[in-house]
């Protein structure tokens, strides 16, 4: 919504919070989540607590496939470093704490935090309250996805686009347009190689499962009443022929299978990722 920072963005925080809490053990450790959701809202607070005491099957699933897509992610991020890479890229942040769980230095790994500008102000806000420093290791690059370009607004906070970077760009794709979405990506797959992008996609809904399309439409329905409504949807194989077509030299696409696999073979408490979205990694 115009002005205001983003509400998705403060349940997929206390979803991750709420992983730290129930679950054991973590797929993902995120020392910091508490802090930052808690800080100056009594009222996050308050529905963090309802949300842990009502668990429900949908709350499972939602932090765990949560969970599994920041895991994944950070998880390219310590491999693309050890590449040589040594810029990271947070498309859409929201109140990922990342940048401030940075344990490289500012020339092995300088971390660009890309989101709607009001939620950047409100993210900034709470860090100050809960007393996080921002480091030198970060900046801020406000951008509105649908009206400025990418590259024009991470070349104005100092992003070099003749390096290699690596971007994580989770929770984003369903909610802008497609046209959007193209730009972002043929920007990435026009950086130098060993650049790449880790990000999420809602499977068509006509491609899911009974049970699966259900859950869809009350997901939707969710996100349209706090003014987010879901806009863009893929089929895996067109979108992997399209990412191929742009020029990423490889496509890694992970359904919930392969992300089970990855993240929660042998548990027992029966935690999965959700059926409705896959995680791509593609590299130039």
């Amino acid at each position: 919504m115009d002005g205001l920072p983003s509400k998705t963005a403060l349940r997929v925080a206390m979803h991750r919070v709420a992983h730290q809490i129930l679950d054991d053990p973590r797929i993902f450790d995120d020392p910091l989540a508490l802090r930052v959701v808690g800080a100056g809202d009594a009222a996050a607070g308050q529905d963090l607590r309802q949300a842990c005491l009502e668990e429900t099957p949908l709350s499972r699933v939602l932090r765990a496939s949560l969970a599994a897509r920041s895991r994944y992610a950070e998880d390219q991020v310590h491999a693309a470093v050890k590449k040589g890479v040594d810029q990271y890229v947070v498309l859409g942040a929201g109140l990922d704490t990342f940048a401030y769980r940075n344990l490289y230095s500012r020339d092995v790994l300088h971390v660009f935090e890309v989101d709607y500008p009001a939620t950047q102000i409100w993210k900034r806000r709470c860090l100050e309250e809960a007393g996080i420093p921002i480091p030198p290791t970060l900046t801020f690059s406000p951008v509105d996805f649908e009206t400025q370009t990418l590259e024009n607004g991470l070349r104005q906070t100092g992003f070099d686009t003749g390096k290699g970077a690596i971007f994580s760009w989770l929770g984003v794709t369903m909610y802008l347009t497609n046209s959007a979405i193209n730009a972002t990506l043929q920007l990435v797959a026009s950086m130098p190689a060993g650049s790449g992008i880790v990000f999420d996609y809602m499977i068509s809904s006509a491609l899911l499962h009974p049970s699966a399309r259900m859950a869809f439409a009350g997901l939707a329905h969710r996100v349209a009443l706090v003014g987010e409504p879901f806009q863009t949807f893929f089929e895996p194989s067109a979108l992997k022929a399209h990412l191929q077509a742009m020029g990423f030299r490889e496509v890694i696409d992970l359904g919930p299978e392969e992300m089970d696999d990855l993240y929660f073979r042998g548990r027992t408490d029966k935690l999965q990722f959700g059926r409705l979205a896959h995680v791509i990694h593609a590299r130039n």
